[in-house]
């Protein structure tokens, strides 16, 4: 990694190089393997010369080859921010003010898929592992979303790899928040409607021990989808859907004004262009 040499008092200081944030602070991206001794000297040389310039916040990434740098950072007053597979985050605030750092994610996301043949069947599953492992419980296919996927496409992915069932994506009928759920963090479960486009079933051997088209009324009747709130408000969901017009919220394309990346808002389309 190339430094970065500045004047400063009339000698030549050698810094690590940073891009600045939009908020004030600079981003350092450790690529190259370094000693310990002179990153430290590199590092403490570079925060005296951001504070003179004003910055605020520092972000020092760290890829996994270079974990003999962590505790280098850390002794001089950074924390951990957030970590994946490649590699770790750690921040520092300069200024004598409130930290304004943005906290790491809070949120996993979660989908819920309801999906009803014209029989009034669902589509059910009972799980090899988690809560539900060896109840009996039957309950609707659900999931974890991926980075980068979209709510709509988690929904038809997790459908396909735990049912086999194609299915076309409608609606999010609701979503639920839950806190300390997940490693102290938050959950946001959305429930989505579907359209099967297929109906013979292939359940997924690792996670599902058993997958069906269950009559509704029998889903409904399970003891456990009678008293707990989630399972009992699914059902109301369903029946309101189904026979009442109930209406959710469909995924409508939209580009964003800094960087004409495409996402999805999801609104009541139908009351919009009444």
């Amino acid at each position: 990694m190339d430094q970065v040499i500045v004047e400063n008092g009339g000698q030549q200081v050698e810094l690590l190089p940073a891009i600045n944030d939009d908020h004030g602070g600079v981003i350092v991206e450790m690529k190259e393997p370094m000693d310990s001794k002179v990153f430290c000297t590199l590092l403490r040389a570079s925060i005296s010369q951001w504070k003179q310039q004003g910055k605020k916040g520092v972000w020092i990434k760290l890829p996994i080859e270079l974990v003999n740098l962590v505790e280098t950072v850390v002794k001089e007053g950074f924390w951990y921010h957030h970590a994946e597979p490649q590699y770790l985050m750690l921040v520092y605030w300069i200024p004598k003010t409130a930290n304004t750092i943005p906290a790491n994610a809070t949120h996993r996301v979660v989908i819920g898929a309801i999906i009803m043949n014209d029989k009034r069947e669902l589509l059910v599953v009972q799980e090899k592992s988690g809560r539900f492992q060896g109840t009996g419980v039957w309950k609707i296919p659900t999931g974890g979303v991926d980075e980068g996927e979209d709510i709509f496409a988690a929904a038809i992915r997790e459908v396909k790899e735990e049912t086999g069932i194609d299915a076309e994506f409608v609606e999010i009928l609701a979503f639920r928040q839950s806190h300390k759920t997940f490693f102290e963090k938050s959950d946001l479960l959305f429930l989505c409607i579907l359209r099967p486009l297929s109906f013979n079933i292939q359940k997924q051997e690792l996670e599902i021990e058993a997958a069906q088209w269950m009559p509704f009324e029998e889903y409904a009747a399970q003891p456990f989808a009678q008293k707990h709130d989630l399972f009992k408000y699914i059902t109301e969901i369903c029946l309101a859907k189904v026979d009442r017009n109930y209406i959710g919220f469909s995924p409508v394309p939209i580009t964003s004004f800094f960087n004409n990346q495409l996402s999805c808002l999801y609104l009541n389309n139908c009351e919009l262009n009444q």
